[in-house]
């Protein structure tokens, strides 16, 4: 049995864990933010405070990430997922080149044949990450930055003549952002940035169009020229962003966050391909540092290695319904401690079961 701890070490794939100093803070002001006597979840978001707190995140994630002058910040809802049918009907493309390396590159896809001509690189397996051709006459190219499911990562942005559009929501802030390589780039908050109910959009004004047929609430031009109040955003999100922005600031920074990024998953990789009972099938150069999935050497033992896994406080390691076997979530606010621990129990596992 795992001893007492206040805190698991969570390797969920997201909703993800956030910093318990965030936590902890977002606790305490619960009933009381800013000498109200209220909680910020219960005022108008066209308070002051709250306005102010809408800009002082949009000010922290502009220093944290270096977005030029001539992007928005936006906080929008709907999830990465709305932003495949979103960013279509906002460009409003004719044609699309997408990099296609995993189950999200495969929802972009499909959302954006609805309304394009969509030009595709790459299929399944989903373990490398192929050569682009020449990108032709397009009017963006889209690929996801970090695949949770597969485990694959783009290692560099593609340097193209036409606007690229990047998901990034599984690895932002975890590394810094070539905006020389990027226009728009965009993020459910839910990985490393905050809670679900957050989409982060970053993107050049210019893209952006008066005249996009698409509700007010999801229209980036509106809600850039209206500090993402539209309507009600997701105020208490925002909120808890803040809070996670600081976190990194004091943490050191994106920088820091790659870093320790880096160290993680090469630790538990390198486990990983010691091993003769774990293994992952992603080429080496094309692998992610936030999702690292591994399958055992007998499939059957998959149930007794998550519930043994759990009694030590190793949680949520079942790998995506899709591929199976296991998957360790290494986001930014996994705690120290969190790799090492996994390493030992996969050691023992294998003792054990080999």
């Amino acid at each position: 049995m795992r001893p007492p701890m206040t805190r698991t070490f969570n390797f969920s794939a997201g909703p993800a864990g956030l910093p318990t100093q965030v936590l902890q803070q977002a606790q305490a002001e619960l009933l009381d933010w800013q000498g109200l006597g209220c909680s910020v979840m219960e005022i108008s978001h066209r308070d002051r405070r709250v306005v102010a707190m809408f800009e002082a995140a949009e000010a922290k994630v502009r220093a944290l990430l270096s977005v030029p002058e001539d992007h928005a910040v936006l906080f929008l809802q709907g999830g990465a997922t709305a932003m495949f049918d979103l960013i279509p009907a906002n460009l409003a493309p004719r044609r699309i080149h997408v990099l296609n390396t995993g189950a999200w590159s495969e929802k972009a896809i499909a959302a954006a044949e609805k309304v394009a001509q969509v030009q595709v690189t790459g299929q399944a397996p989903y373990t490398q990450v192929p050569d682009l051709p020449e990108i032709g006459d397009v009017d963006y190219f889209h690929y996801c930055h970090n695949e949770t499911i597969h485990g694959v990562r783009v290692a560099e942005a593609p340097d193209l003549s036409v606007p690229v559009v990047c998901d990034a929501s599984s690895s932002v802030f975890s590394e810094a952002i070539d905006w020389s390589r990027h226009d728009l780039v965009y993020a459910g908050a839910q990985k490393n940035l905050g809670p679900s109910g957050v989409t982060l959009v970053i993107g050049r004004r210019s893209l952006f169009s008066d005249s996009a047929s698409v509700s007010p609430v999801f229209d980036f031009s509106k809600q850039a020229k209206a500090g993402s109040m539209v309507n009600t955003p997701p105020v208490y999100g925002v909120y808890l962003i803040d809070k996670v922005l600081d976190w990194i600031d004091a943490s050191g920074g994106v920088q820091a966050m790659q870093r320790r990024a880096v160290q993680r998953s090469d630790a538990l990789y390198q486990a990983i391909d010691q091993s003769s009972f774990y293994t992952n099938p992603v080429q080496a150069e094309c692998r992610s540092r936030m999702n690292i999935p591994f399958l055992l050497a007998d499939s059957a033992l998959d149930q007794a290695f998550v519930s043994q896994a759990e009694s030590r406080g190793l949680m949520f390691l079942k790998g995506h319904r899709s591929v199976g076997g296991m998957r360790a979530s290494l986001y930014n606010a996994i705690q120290d401690g969190a790799v090492e621990a996994l390493i030992d129990y996969m050691r023992e596992f294998e003792a054990q079961h080999a």
